[in-house]
C-alpha cells in the first residue's frame, strides 16, 4: 500500500442528521460520518487527490463498522485505525455520536454530542508506533484541540505525535478548535488554552489561530480591522511557527454568512485573503475543517521561482524549503484600489488578486514562501470551505475543478 501524503489523528464520530427538522422532533435521521481532524485528511482526499489516512480508534462492533464504511467511502486510508473490542453494551468503550441541525435565519446550528468513554479517548502514549509511521515519508501531519480534549490521556498522545513527525521532519499542522463541551469538567478554557499552547509550539502551521488570541478562548471578539495585530500576537506566544492562517465569519443568519480568510508568517508577515460578503449557507459544520485543507493543499503546492514550497522542518525556526514540483497554481484575487480581473458580470470575481503584489503591511523578507504563494493556499482554502457550505454534512463535496473555478472567479451559472 502506497505511503499516505498527509495523516491526521483524531476522533471520527456518526453524525445524525435531520435535515431540514430539529433533533428533538425528528423521525429520521441521515447518517454522515465526521471529525475536526478527520475531515480534514477527507476533503485533502476526494477534492485534493493526495493519499491520506486517520489515526483513531473504533470500537469492533456494526457501529463502529458503519464508521469504517463512510471513511471507506470518502476514500481515506483504513489501516491506521486502532480497534477496540466492544463489551456489548459501551461500558468499557464506545463510538462517538454527534446529532447536528443546520439552523437556518435566526436559529443557528445546533450540534449535541454523545461521546464519552469512547474508544479513541482512551488512547495513550505508547500505543501508537509513531516513530516507525513518519519514517516512511508522510509529508504532512494534522491534529487538533478537540482531539486532545478528548481525555486526560489524548494531550500527551497529540504532543507524543506531534513531536515525532517533528524529528522526522514531517510538517505539523494544528488547529485549537476549541468545544466548551469538552473541557466543562476539566479546567475549562483556562486548562484548553494551556493545552493549545502547549501543542501549537510542536506546529509549523496554525490554523484557527485567532482561537489563541485573549487570555483564554473567546475572551476576546476580534473585529476586522484588529485581526493582522491579533495574528502578531499570537505569533509572539510561538516563536517558531512558520504560518499563522484564520477563517474569519460574520454571521447575519444562519443562512447567509460573511467569509473570508487571513494568515501571517515570518517570510510575509500578514496576508489578506479573499473575502466572500453574503455567501448563502446550507450546512456550515465542516468548513473551517475544509479551510484546512485547502489551505494544505495550497501550501503542499504553492509554486515558486523553483518550483512548489513546502513547509517542512529544516532545523531553522525561520527556514522554509523549496522542493520541485509543476506549477499547479492561479493567481487570485483582488488588492485594494484594483478592478476585479475575473470575467465581467461574475459574482466572484474578486476572489482573483494579484498575488504577486503584496497587501499593505507585508513584509516580505525573501525567503521561499511568498505572499504569492500564501495568497494562493488562502484563495483555494477560502473557496472550498465556502464549496462546503453548500452541501449538507461534516465533509466536503467539491471536486477540485470545481475550488479552482470558484478561485478564478466562476460563478453560479447551470453547467449542462
Amino acid at each position: 500500500m502506497s505511503v499516505p501524503e498527509v495523516i491526521a489523528l483524531g476522533e471520527v464520530m456518526l453524525r445524525f442528521d435531520p435535515g431540514e427538522g430539529r433533533i428533538r422532533t425528528a423521525r429520521t435521521f441521515q447518517v454522515w460520518e465526521g471529525g475536526g481532524e478527520y475531515n480534514v485528511v477527507r476533503g485533502l482526499r476526494r477534492c485534493f487527490g493526495l493519499r491520506t489516512a486517520v489515526v483513531t480508534a473504533l470500537v469492533d462492533n456494526a457501529v463502529g463498522r458503519l464508521a469504517e464504511d463512510l471513511i471507506l467511502q470518502g476514500g481515506v486510508d483504513t489501516s491506521l485505525i486502532r480497534w477496540v473490542p466492544g463489551d456489548g453494551i459501551g461500558r468499557t468503550a464506545r463510538n462517538g455520536l454527534n446529532f447536528v441541525e443546520r439552523g437556518f435565519g435566526i436559529r443557528g446550528a445546533l450540534g449535541v454530542s454523545d461521546r464519552a468513554n469512547t474508544a479513541v479517548s482512551q488512547l495513550r502514549k505508547g500505543d501508537v508506533d509513531w516513530q516507525a509511521l513518519f519514517a516512511a515519508g508522510p509529508r504532512w501531519f494534522h491534529t487538533g484541540g478537540i482531539f486532545a480534549g478528548l481525555s486526560h490521556t489524548t494531550v500527551d498522545v497529540a504532543e507524543e505525535a506531534m513531536d515525532a513527525a517533528r524529528r522526522h521532519g514531517v510538517t505539523v499542522s494544528y488547529d485549537p478548535n476549541y468545544r466548551p463541551s469538552l473541557w466543562a469538567d476539566r479546567g475549562g478554557a483556562e486548562r484548553a488554552r494551556e493545552v493549545d499552547l502547549r501543542l501549537a509550539r510542536h506546529a509549523d502551521v496554525v490554523v484557527g489561530a485567532l482561537a489563541l488570541t485573549g487570555p483564554y478562548p473567546g475572551a476576546v471578539r476580534v473585529r476586522a480591522e484588529e485581526v493582522p495585530d491579533a495574528l502578531a500576537e499570537v505569533a509572539d506566544r510561538l516563536p517558531g511557527v512558520r504560518v499563522l492562517a484564520t477563517t474569519l465569519r460574520g454571521v447575519p443568519s444562519a443562512g447567509v454568512n460573511d467569509w473570508s480568510s487571513a494568515a501571517w508568517s515570518p517570510a510575509t508577515g500578514f496576508v489578506a485573503g479573499p473575502e466572500m460578503p453574503g455567501l448563502h449557507v446550507l450546512d456550515r459544520i465542516g468548513s473551517g475543517d475544509a479551510f484546512a485543507a485547502g489551505l494544505i493543499h495550497g501550501l503542499l503546492t504553492a509554486p515558486g521561482p523553483e518550483g512548489a514550497v513546502t513547509v517542512r522542518p529544516t532545523g531553522r525556526a525561520d527556514e522554509l524549503t523549496p522542493v520541485s514540483g509543476p506549477d499547479l497554481g492561479r493567481r487570485s484575487g483582488e488588492v485594494p484600489g484594483h478592478g476585479p480581473l475575473g470575467p465581467a458580470g461574475s459574482q466572484h470575481a474578486w476572489l482573483r488578486r494579484p498575488a504577486s503584489e503584496p497587501l499593505s503591511g507585508a513584509e516580505p523578507t525573501g525567503a521561499p514562501l511568498t505572499v504569492a504563494c500564501l495568497k494562493r493556499a488562502l484563495a483555494y482554502g477560502t473557496a472550498h470551505g465556502a464549496l462546503a457550505m453548500t452541501t449538507p454534512g461534516d465533509v466536503s463535496m467539491a471536486s477540485l475543478a470545481e475550488v479552482e473555478a470558484l478561485v478564478a472567479g466562476g460563478s453560479a451559472v447551470v453547467r449542462r
